[in-house]
Order: structure tokens, then C-alpha cells, then sequence
């Protein structure tokens, strides 16, 4: 049963002269009939129902719902952190879904990038220490991996000074700007994040939501929880989750600053989804 319901067209993209075909876009992640069911003794808890997705490259996909609706679950199994009661999750050619839990923990250190709302840096080592240690799982050249590191710490705005500091000594937002280049020191192809701005200020989320589009638009495939219109409106693609199930979606273009027919797009399919 395909249960992604198209409840309306929207039609916001076909008012952009600036928005690319996006039917060109490989495909690089497909969830197929997907079932997660949670049993507590006698009760079954179904939270993911016969869902199918496609996550394109490139993409800026957020999972939008309300509280209860399945996003994290679904984030969780399509990055091979848990696995479907049913259903098969496959990356290209690769169904994922039948991989050793040993061989899932390798491919989710080759393809996989995380943030969550907690950052979970290690606060007795070193900003550098903190994203070597897991850069080391993948690579052994420290050189090249410091290097690329430390290029990485100064495209998201923290320079030398913070290389030795430990994580508490930086603030908010610094610390999740420190686990963002730790989550794409090895290069993967999606970087999945759980309510990544949950936890900070207004300022803060402005700061990390700026290096989240900026490293979209420099290619990187992202596929992001949130229950926050700033944080959605990010992204190019919404999908609107209701108990396990994908009622509707809007397309909303690459992101580009203040846009208020973008948010007003946005307001409106929310607003539809009962949001």
C-alpha cells in the first residue's frame, strides 16, 4: 500500500523562474513499505506505517509533524541507526537492511553523517581531539585529517583560538558548530540531523542553521527533524508526517535569505496540514 498522500498540488515552484527541474536529482536513499512497530507486553505501538521515500542528492529534506508522529523514528531508520519491523531501506544498490549489525556500523561510518539536539562532544578532550577521534575511524593519515579539520572549523567561523579549547568553554552554538564538522569530517553522503537547533537561542539557531544551508549548497545532501518554521524553511523539500504516515509534501527551492513568499508558501502548507 503507498501511503505518501498528495492531499493538494502545490504549486509554489512553479512561480520560481530560478528553481532547477528537480526531476534531474538521483535518487540516493529509498525507503520501501516501511514498518516500525514498538510492543510493550501485550501492546503494539505502530509508529511507521508502509512507508516509501525517496531522498534525492542534494536535497535539503525536512521532516516536519506533530509530536508523536514518528519523525525521529523514521530519521533513525533510514540512517540505519535502528532497524524496520518491515520493509527494506536501500542507499543506490545496497539494501541496508540485511547488513550484519556490525556491517550497518561500518556503512553508517562510510555514508552517514549525525547531529542531534544534544551535541555529545566529549568535554575532557579538545575541540580538534573531538572531531580527529571520529575522523580516525575512517582515515589514518592525522595530517590530512587535521588539515581538513581545521579548514572545515574555519568555514563554520571558529579560527585557531578554539582548536585546543575543551567544549565547555565554548558557548552554544560554537559546541554545535564543533559536532556539525564532526559529523562531516569523513565526507558522507547524508547528514542526518535530529532537531539540531532544539536546544539553543534564537541567535545560536540563526548561526548553525547558516552553516547547515551553506554546506547544502555546496552539495551536501541533508535530511533534517524539526518542529520549528525557521528551521523547515531551510530546507527545499518538506514532508509533513502523521502517525507514521507521509500525508503531503511542498517543494520549496534552494534557500536564499529572507524570502516572504517562501515562508508565506511555507505558513500556508502547514497551516493546511493542521500544523
Amino acid at each position: 500500500m503507498q501511503t505518501t498522500i498528495k492531499t493538494k498540488e502545490h504549486n509554489f515552484l512553479s512561480q520560481r523562474k530560478d528553481v532547477k527541474n528537480l526531476n534531474t536529482k538521483e535518487s540516493i536513499l529509498q525507503a520501501r513499505d516501511l514498518c516500525k512497530t514498538f510492543s510493550n507486553e501485550s501492546i503494539q505501538q505502530h509508529v511507521l506505517k508502509n512507508l516509501n521515500l525517496d531522498i534525492r542528492k542534494g536535497d535539503f529534506t525536512v521532516i516536519m509533524g506533530d509530536s508523536g508522529a514518528g519523525k525521529s523514528t523514521l530519521l533513525y531508520a533510514l540512517s540505519g541507526m535502528d532497524r524496520p519491523s518491515l520493509g527494506t531501506i536501500s542507499y543506490g544498490t545496497e539494501n541496508i537492511t540485511k547488513y550484519s549489525n556490525d556491517k550497518l556500523a561500518v556503512f553508517r561510518r562510510n555514508h552517514c553523517g549525525f547531529v542531534f539536539q544534544q551535541n555529545y562532544l566529549n568535554d575532557t578532550m579538545s575541540v580538534l581531539d573531538n572531531i580527529m577521534v571520529s575522523g580516525l575511524l575512517k582515515s589514518k593519515n592525522r595530517k590530512q585529517l587535521a588539515a581538513r579539520a581545521k579548514e572545515l572549523l574555519a568555514q563554520v567561523g571558529l579560527d585557531e583560538k578554539s582548536y585546543n579549547k575543551f567544549p565547555n568553554q565554548l558557548s552554544g552554538g560554537e559546541q554545535q558548530r564543533v559536532a556539525l564538522v564532526r559529523s562531516i569530517i569523513n565526507q558522507p553522503e547524508v547528514l542526518f540531523a535530529d532537531e539540531p537547533t532544539g536546544a539553543l537561542n534564537s541567535q545560536n539557531t540563526t548561526a548553525v542553521l547558516d552553516v547547515l544551508t551553506e554546506m547544502n549548497h555546496n552539495g551536501q545532501s541533508i535530511v533534517m527533524v524539526t518542529h520549528t518554521i525557521a528551521a523547515a524553511e531551510r530546507g527545499n523539500r518538506i514532508l509533513y508526517l502523521r502517525d507514521g504516515i507521509i500525508t503531503d509534501e511542498i517543494e520549496l527551492g534552494e534557500y536564499n535569505g529572507n524570502d516572504q513568499k517562501r515562508h508565506q508558501a511555507l505558513r500556508e502548507f502547514l497551516q493546511n496540514m493542521g500544523w
